[in-house]
C-alpha cells in the first residue's frame, strides 16, 4: 500500500492510498472515519482522486455524513 497525498485539514483529515487496483480514500475527524474504494479502472491516475477530494459538493457531503454519523451515535449511545 502507497500514500498518494495527505491532507491534513482543520475539520477533517484526508489520506488516499493506492492498494491492489483500488484507490482508498480515508477521511477522519475525531472517532469517526470514512473510507472510499475506487477501483484505478474508474479514474485516469492520481490527478483525478486528487480533484475528487477537492471538489467542494463532495466535501460537503462528507461534512454532512459526519454530522449524521455523531448524531446517531449520540442517539444510541442515549438509549442504553
Amino acid at each position: 500500500m502507497r500514500i498518494v497525498a495527505e491532507y491534513p485539514g482543520l475539520d477533517h483529515k484526508i489520506t488516499i492510498f493506492s492498494w491492489n487496483g483500488k484507490y482508498l480514500v480515508k477521511i477522519e475527524k475525531g472517532v469517526f472515519e470514512q473510507t472510499y474504494k475506487i477501483s484505478e479502472m474508474d479514474v485516469t491516475g492520481d490527478g483525478d482522486i486528487k480533484q475528487l477530494v477537492e471538489d467542494e459538493q463532495f466535501l460537503a457531503a462528507i461534512k454532512d455524513r459526519f454530522k449524521e454519523m455523531n448524531k446517531s451515535l449520540n442517539e444510541a449511545l442515549n438509549r442504553l
